[in-house]
């Protein structure tokens, strides 16, 4: 017996905008909206509005009978305003049905729709291993410590290491050759891959 496979295909998928033009008049079928052109236009404004910063904070309350496009035109309006503002969609019935209360259900709702934009900056430092010294203490009770030297494309330099930054280069397994990243801030260290002058180093050489 042959099996079909049955993929579930999201009712309002297809919508990509408004379908408005540069002067927010609406096509007849464009982007995936057929009809509405009034309603098109208005949330058109309102999206406007928002890339201005002039509606900022507020809702829009769209109103109408069942299957007259509200949800259509909600989903235009998160789709013009770029692929990451985010849209929630859910029924009456899904907070009914579901086993938790009814304000939580929509507080998650809620803080899923949130879109929130953090740009963060930090200082990485690049390079290659040159040599790796780690001191061990005779005890072997206290912490480590030892010295890194880095190359970089202007300077080579020697860090020195504590037990933090040890552990780290053991977990990444860095040898001398290998080149990596290291986050001033943080501490962390990535291991980028092997030197171009370095990357023959395990190669097998015929006679």
């Amino acid at each position: 017996k042959d099996l079909t496979r049955i993929e579930r295909i999201g009712a309002h998928s297809h919508i990509r905008g408004l379908g408005l033009d540069d002067t927010l008049e609406p096509r007849e079928a464009s982007q995936g909206l057929v009809g509405q052109l009034h309603a098109r236009r208005a949330a058109g404004v309102v999206v406007q509005m928002i890339r201005e910063g002039k509606i900022a904070g507020r809702a829009v309350l769209l109103a109408g009978k069942p299957g007259t496009g509200k949800t259509a035109i909600a989903m235009g309006m998160a789709q013009a305003l770029g692929p990451e503002t985010p849209f929630t969609m859910m029924a009456a019935s899904e907070i009914f049905s579901l086993e938790m209360s009814k304000t939580e259900a929509l507080t998650q709702a809620f803080r899923r729709s949130i879109g929130v934009r953090i740009r963060e900056e930090t200082e990485i430092i690049e390079g290659e291993v040159v040599e790796i010294q780690i001191d061990t203490p005779t005890t072997n009770a206290g912490p480590k410590q030892g010295k890194l030297t880095l190359k970089t494309t202007d300077m080579e330099t020697i860090y020195d290491l504590g037990q933090k930054m040890i552990d780290a280069l053991t977990k990444e397994k860095v040898s001398a050759g290998d080149v990596i990243t290291i986050d001033k801030a943080t501490g962390k260290i990535n291991k980028l891959g092997r030197s171009f002058a370095r990357s023959r180093d395990f190669d097998a050489m015929g006679p």
